[in-house]
C-alpha cells in the first residue's frame, strides 16, 4: 500500500510538471532529482571506501545536467521559458573539462600518494556522467522534441519494468544475473524487451512527425535493453556496498537512484535519437 501511495503522488507530479508547466520546470525537476541521486551515490561510494568531495562533485553534477539541456536548444528559447535561467549557459565541453581540472586539483591538494587516489578521483567524476548528463538529456528531449516525446520515454520504461516483473513471475525460470539481482530472470527480461519495443513503436507512430517503424523498433529494443542494464548497474553498486536501497527517501520504493536507474542508461540513446535521427 505504501508503494502504491508513493507512486500515486510521484507520477502526477512528474507528468504534471512535464505536460502543464514551462520547459524550465522540467529542468528544475531534473536538477532536484540529480542532487538527491548524487547524495545517495556519495553515500554508497563512502560505503565502498571512496571519498567523494560532495560540494565539488555535486556542483559538477548540477552543472553538467544544466549544460546538456541548455546546449541542446537555442539559448533564446530558454530565456523565453523563464527569466530565471542563466542567459549564457556554459557549453558542455567547458563544464566537463573544468570538472576534470577542479577534481584533479582537489585530489592533489588533499591526498598523499596511495591506492585511494585513483579510486577517489574516478568516484568524484563518475556521477557527472552517470547522473548529471542523463538527467539533463531528459530535459533536453522535451526541449527538442516536445512533451509527448519525453512522456513516451517514461512510458516505455514503466511498461518495460512492469512487463519484466509480471513476465518474470509467470514464466521466469532462468536467472539473468544471479550474483547482482537474484530475482531477475531471462524470461522477464525478454518480456520487458518485447513490450518495451512494442510501446516504442506504437507511441512513436503517434508522437513523431515522420515515424519510421523499423528505426523505432531498433531504438525501442536498445533503450529497453539499456534500461535493464542500468537497473543491474545500480544493483551492482548497492550489492557491492551491502545495502538494499540507495536510501529510504521514497516510502516503498527506496531512494531516487532506485527509481531512475533504468532512465540513466536509456536516456542518452533516446536523446541521440530525438536530436539526430528522428
Amino acid at each position: 500500500m505504501t508503494r502504491i501511495l508513493s507512486a500515486l503522488i510521484l507520477l502526477p507530479l512528474v507528468i504534471g510538471t512535464i505536460w502543464f508547466l514551462p520547459p524550465v520546470a522540467t529542468l528544475v525537476l531534473a536538477l532536484v532529482a540529480a542532487l538527491l541521486a548524487f547524495v545517495e551515490y556519495a553515500a554508497i561510494a563512502r560505503l565502498l571506501g571512496a571519498d567523494v568531495p560532495r560540494v565539488i562533485a555535486g556542483t559538477g553534477v548540477l552543472t553538467s545536467c544544466t549544460a546538456i539541456a541548455a546546449t541542446a536548444i537555442p539559448s533564446d528559447a530558454l530565456m523565453e521559458a523563464s527569466p530565471v535561467v542563466i542567459r549564457i549557459p556554459a557549453p558542455l565541453d567547458i563544464v566537463l573539462l573544468s570538472a576534470m581540472i577542479v577534481v584533479g586539483a582537489a585530489v592533489v591538494a588533499s591526498r598523499r600518494p596511495g591506492p585511494a587516489v585513483l579510486r577517489d578521483t574516478a568516484a568524484a567524476l563518475l556521477p557527472m556522467l552517470y547522473i548529471g548528463l542523463p538527467l539533463g538529456a531528459l530535459a533536453a528531449v522535451l526541449l527538442i522534441a516536445g512533451r509527448g516525446a519525453l512522456l513516451l520515454l517514461l512510458a516505455i520504461i514503466v511498461i518495460s519494468d512492469s512487463a519484466q516483473y509480471y513476465t518474470g513471475r509467470a514464466f521466469g525460470r532462468r536467472p539473468l544475473a544471479p550474483a547482482i539481482s537474484p530475482k531477475k530472470t531471462v524470461e522477464g527480461a525478454v518480456g520487458g524487451l518485447v513490450f518495451g519495443t512494442a510501446a516504442t513503436i506504437a507511441g512513436g507512430l503517434w508522437v513523431f512527425d515522420a515515424p519510421r517503424p523499423l528505426l523505432l523498433g531498433l531504438v525501442g529494443a536498445t533503450i529497453t535493453a539499456l534500461g535493464i542494464v542500468g537497473d543491474l548497474f545500480e544493483s551492482l553498486l548497492k550489492r557491492s556496498a551491502g545495502v538494499k536501497d540507495s536510501s529510504a527517501l521514497i516510502p516503498g520504493h527506496g531512494g531516487v537512484l532506485d527509481r531512475i536507474d533504468s532512465w540513466l542508461f536509456a536516456a542518452p540513446v533516446y536523446y541521440i535519437f530525438v536530436r539526430y535521427l528522428q
